[in-house]
């Protein structure tokens, strides 16, 4: 049994009771009022523009977002307090400007890339385009490379240099000992 003063599936989370409308009544008020409108309007109590106001209302109540996007932005109902006499400006309110389809341009042919894709893109492209420029010699890396190449060059230079005197001393040193030899044993040369 339930406790007392609740009933079951009728409660919301705060423990109090939903009150339903019934279809029948609403369409009854709603009627009534419509009644109330016309019979104020066959008095002169209200004008067509008091009206037509009134119908705003309601349905600005209902449907507030049609009316912000409406061409024109300062459709408002009765203004309260001194508050139509002061113009006031957020400047930190910003106006979202629609962009028509044709303004925007899309490139049909390229499809739209992930921020990873694009990245590895990137990656890629920068990686080809500092390889040309190794290449060229325009980097660096590049320039202490062919520094370093230069010297080494030099290097084998002198050395190929060396062996080639060293091979010569070695010849000129067989040759004069074979002469010597030759002298010992009495040959002529």
């Amino acid at each position: 049994m339930p406790p007392k003063g609740r009933s079951r599936g009728f409660n919301n989370h705060k423990g109090q009771r939903r009150h339903f409308t019934n279809p029948d009544q609403l369409a009854h008020s709603e009627e009534k009022k419509e009644k109330e409108k016309q019979w104020r309007q066959q008095r002169g109590e209200i004008s067509s523009d008091e009206e037509s106001e009134e119908s705003s209302k309601s349905s600005s109540e209902s449907s507030e977002s049609e009316e912000e996007s409406g061409d024109e932005g300062e459709k408002q109902a009765k203004a309260k307090g001194v508050q139509h006499l002061i113009e006031v400006e957020n400047p930190n309110h910003v106006v979202k400007k629609e962009k028509k389809v044709d303004a925007v341009k899309l490139d049909e042919n390229a499809p739209q890339l992930s921020r990873r894709e694009r990245e590895e893109l990137e990656k890629q492209r920068a990686k080809a385009h500092y390889q040309k420029m190794h290449a060229a010699g325009k980097t660096n890396e590049a320039k202490a490379d062919l520094a370093r190449l230069a010297i080494i060059k030099k290097q084998r230079e002198e050395a190929a240099k060396r062996r080639e005197e060293e091979i010569k001393a070695k010849q000129e040193a067989e040759k004069a000992k074979a002469n010597l030899t030759k002298k010992a044993l009495g040959k002529k040369t």
